[in-house]
């Protein structure tokens, strides 16, 4: 399944890996709103659909986005209610970088009409198709694991976190949104890592999508995680390293195994 708003790769296991910061693109009429520095887009999840490519040897389902996280964040809630209260973070319709700079020009924020047009526009279609393929691989299997790849600059994001960020960073929503079992096998499948550092529900628990579609009850179990872009790009110059990459892959691969 394609279209404008994403593209949906069915697979035959009971995984479903969502990639909802992957898009980059900003239409044009928006991006003339944007500070220089925003139009790089330089918050995008870069190249985890690449990363994740292999797992279509697993049988997984795949998700992925074609718009940036500045036209709209597909891992927020639809009326914007903080997932980190207390803490700075980055909203819906996002007004500034993770560097807390702003994302638009002075006067050219978007209003409260059109976010709920974004909504519309781009946030609902994904959620049908996520919420779909949940329910079609549910029907199938009578279980699955909806697993969230996400990445992000692991250093210098002092608006964000202090210091530097584990290189993987496991989110279950302090295990509600995954089995016990599940959670304890992922762990495992870290622990026996020696490449990476990691830690588990730390400054990223799990977004929206972990923690509004994870259903350990109904035998859906949902997973985030992200990782520092250190460990597979430039994070400078956004520029893909295979040899880096091949290595992530290869941890990134255990955990889904863990998973199934």
């Amino acid at each position: 399944m394609s279209n404008d708003i994403c593209t949906l790769h069915r697979g035959t296991a009971p995984l479903l890996i969502s990639l909802p910061h992957n898009g980059s693109l900003i239409p044009d009429e928006l991006a003339a709103r944007m500070t220089p520095s925003a139009r790089r887009a330089p918050d995008t999840d870069w190249h985890v659909s690449r990363l994740y490519d292999f797992a279509r040897g697993l049988g997984a389902s795949i998700l992925v986005p074609s718009h940036s996280r500045y036209v709209i964040d597909l891992n927020r809630p639809p009326d914007d209610t903080s997932l980190y209260p207390g803490q700075n973070t980055t909203g819906l319709c996002p007004a500034v970088e993770f560097t807390g700079e702003p994302v638009y020009l002075e006067g050219q924020e978007p209003s409260s009409d059109e976010i709920a047009a974004r909504v519309e526009r781009y946030w609902r279609p994904y959620h049908d198709a996520l919420r779909g393929e949940i329910e079609r691989l549910h029907a199938q299997h009578g279980r699955l694991v909806l697993w969230e790849g996400h990445s992000i600059r692991g250093s210098d994001l002092p608006f964000l976190f202090p210091g530097r960020l584990p290189d993987l960073n496991l989110g279950t929503a302090t295990g509600t949104s995954c089995s016990p079992q599940l959670q304890a096998r992922l762990e495992a499948a870290l622990a026996a890592q020696s490449r990476y550092d990691w830690v588990a529900n730390g400054r990223f628990k799990g977004g929206h999508i972990t923690r509004h579609y994870g259903d350990p009850a109904r035998g859906i179990d949902a997973v985030q995680l992200e990782i520092s872009q250190r460990i597979y790009m430039d994070e400078a110059s956004f520029a893909y390293d295979e040899a880096k990459a091949g290595d992530a892959q290869a941890v990134i691969r255990s955990l889904l195994e863990a998973a199934l």
